[in-house]
């Protein structure tokens, strides 16, 4: 049942492509069709995030079944500048590109569980699930 897709990040091209997978997956796991919308939102703003930031990246979208209960993983990797001030980026609002500052934050509340790691100069990984209803 465990099926993975790794999607290569480098152009906004690529950021549909890693979003279409995200939505066909939740699709093809029987997702609401607001959660399927959910998980494919939060893909495209990590993926826009590797672009943005780091300009190569990999999304990796999984599915994972804990105790009969199915979820979707999402793996943002890249090897990009990190992010110096994690709470800081973690603010409604707060952006070092001139944008709504809705990326991180906004995943976050996208999705049942996220978690970030980064590490200045070498890079960022965030992982998040959304759990079937």
């Amino acid at each position: 049942m465990a099926s993975e897709t790794v999607v290569s990040i480098n152009t906004d091209v690529d950021v549909v492509v890693a979003r279409q997978k995200g939505r066909e997956l939740a699709n093809e796991l029987g997702f609401a069709l607001t959660d399927s919308t959910l998980i494919a939102t939060a893909i495209s703003e990590l993926a826009r995030n590797i672009v943005l930031y780091a300009k190569h990246g990999e999304i990796v979208i999984k599915n994972s079944l804990v105790a009969d209960k199915v979820c979707i993983v999402v793996v943002a990797r890249d090897k990009g500048p990190g992010i110096a001030n994690i709470p800081q980026a973690m603010q409604d609002g707060f952006s070092t590109s001139g944008g709504l500052g809705l990326g991180l934050p906004g995943v976050k509340r996208l999705v049942d569980e996220f978690h970030l790691v980064s590490d200045v100069n070498s890079g960022t990984t965030v992982t998040i699930k959304k759990w079937k209803r």
